[in-house]
């Protein structure tokens, strides 16, 4: 009930305060594990990410910084979300997260690490991609454009236009023992290219010119 409440009380502040676009909810699962994989703009992220996927079991893994605010410690608990310490190996995380999506829950992750301070994708980390070799479930793609403005907008009276596309699930194939740093590196730009080609092009950042973007693109047309 509090998480349906949550979901309803945001999702009218931003469908009042922003143009929200959101498209591909038909790729979006109606059941059963998976990673969402977001690019990060803006604080906002998380939220236009959970108005828009109904589903009670949607969390996230959160860096451990934010428990120092109180009001996000609270919204991050209320949604069951995991704490992440991106300044070591957080095993207890990733057991958690790990345990959370082979249990049929779905977890968001923004595979850059942090927010983007330049509005287009950063590179990559491994930490997605690590997580994924151990989970039996798919990833899927959830490109945001138009946040990174939404706050500056509002501040001048406007209302800034906000798109949320849900790409097609995917997976990744197996990091091998012997080859896992390249294993990892592969399955990381597989992740990133996806993202990247359900975005606009002034959004793609380090990725715009990847060959493996260049493949995915050609084969959507």
């Amino acid at each position: 009930m509090k998480k349906n409440f949550l979901r309803f009380f945001f999702g009218f502040i931003v469908r009042t305060l922003t143009r929200l676009r959101v498209y591909g909810l038909e790729n979006f699962p109606v059941t059963g594990g998976a990673i969402l994989c977001v690019n990060h703009l803006s604080i906002i992220d998380p939220v236009i990410v959970y108005i828009n996927l109904n589903r009670n079991d949607l969390t996230a893994l959160v860096a451990h910084k934010h428990r120092q605010n109180p009001f996000l410690r609270f919204m991050v608990n209320l949604v069951g979300g995991i704490w992440l310490n991106r300044e070591e190996a957080d095993a207890t995380a990733i057991r958690a997260a790990v345990k959370y999506v082979n249990g049929g829950g779905i977890l968001g992750i923004a595979p850059e690490g942090t927010r983007s301070r330049t509005s287009t994708m950063i590179a990559g980390k491994p930490g997605v991609a690590y997580l994924a070799d151990k989970v039996n479930a798919p990833l899927i793609p959830v490109a945001l454009t138009g946040t990174e403005n939404a706050l500056s907008s509002l501040r001048r009276l406007r209302r800034a236009t906000v798109t949320m596309t849900v790409g097609q699930p995917f997976r990744l194939p197996p990091v091998e023992r012997l080859t896992r740093d390249s294993d990892l590196q592969r399955n990381t730009d597989e992740i990133m290219c996806r993202l990247a080609a359900i975005l606009p092009p002034e959004y793609r950042g380090v990725y715009a010119d990847h060959p493996r973007l260049q493949e995915l693109l050609a084969e959507s047309h």
